[in-house]
């Protein structure tokens, strides 16, 4: 699949409830590094294998949540282009100037029919690894702490409206459909892709619009998952549900929540999917095999508890 259009997910600002005590939960336990903060007291991280400035912004806030999740692209024409794309679909757009975040050039913003924010941006400050790019060791011991998440991989959101979401991303900004779960007619959950992964955004059909349920982190083995969960073990991280393994998308996984209460993941595994590829559809009988395949059984908790 040519890499063109719309990459990636970029980036998403995550409301926290105490600044302090959340970065000792994302820098030590995650192992995300702090490389900003700006003068509205936002702080910036990012991932030991991620080259870009930034993939996660921390706002302290009277109540936890997402701001937004960020997508690049390749180019400030692809920006126009989807500027008006996204116009032309029907959703509102804002633009954004260059250094309202910092390291990050200009942004489209946009809403979205489950009261998401999102927004696209072509420019973002180089920063690398500690690796470099010449002769490269496959990891650096400095830059690997904590769970030592490899990248900021997606997220997975609530609202009323997931065929409106889903529609806009496929019309507006090339996204496919990789797989569903249908009830009877009715869709209740989306998972779509800009890229070849199983998924780079999922959407779960709920009453409240703008539900953040977590960001997921990807890990470089199943034994990287198991060390996590030592770590939550460790240090009492609130758990959710795992380690335990997806039907959908076959991700291998464990999720808990930070001091706010967002819902973290990190997994490995998934699968590669291609333009030719049709969508993965679960029924709703199925479902508890679909989200929990090792014991079939679904978590009530993990349907419901989103920020």
């Amino acid at each position: 699949m040519a890499m063109t259009g719309v990459m990636r997910p970029g980036h998403v600002c995550i409301r926290v409830l105490d600044m302090e005590e959340s970065l000792v939960h994302y820098k030590d336990r995650l192992g995300l590094q702090e490389v900003d903060r700006d003068d509205s007291g936002r702080v910036y991280l990012k991932a030991w294998d991620e080259r870009d400035w930034f993939s996660v912004v921390l706002r302290e806030a009277d109540a936890p949540g997402m701001d937004f999740m960020g997508f690049k692209v390749d180019g400030t024409a692809a920006l126009d282009t989807f500027e008006q794309r996204l116009k032309d679909a029907g959703a509102t757009t804002e633009r954004i100037p260059a250094g309202e975040l910092n390291h990050c050039g200009e942004r489209v913003r946009f809403d979205s029919p489950t009261g998401h924010l999102f927004e696209l941006y072509a420019d973002k400050d180089y920063m690398g690894t500690m690796m470099g790019l010449v002769n490269p060791d496959p990891w650096h011991e400095e830059c690997c702490t904590g769970m030592a998440v490899q990248r900021f991989d997606h997220c997975l959101l609530y609202g009323s409206d997931i065929d409106g979401t889903v529609k806009l991303f496929e019309d507006a900004l090339d996204f496919r459909l990789t797989e569903q779960v249908m009830d009877g007619e009715l869709r209740v959950a989306a998972f779509i892709t800009c890229s070849n992964k199983a998924h780079d955004l999922a959407l779960v059909r709920h009453a409240e619009d703008g539900k953040f349920h977590h960001a997921s982190f990807l890990l470089g083995s199943w034994e990287e998952v198991l060390r996590a969960a030592d770590i939550i073990g460790r240090f009492k991280i609130s758990i959710d549900i795992g380690p335990t393994r997806h039907g959908i998308t076959r991700g291998r996984t464990i999720y808990f929540f930070d001091p706010s209460g967002n819902r973290n993941e990190v997994f490995h595994g998934d699968y590669s999917f291609y333009p030719d590829y049709e969508p993965i559809t679960w029924t709703a009988e199925e479902l508890g095999g679909a989200i929990f395949y090792h014991d079939q059984v679904l978590n009530e908790r993990f349907l419901t508890v989103v920020t």
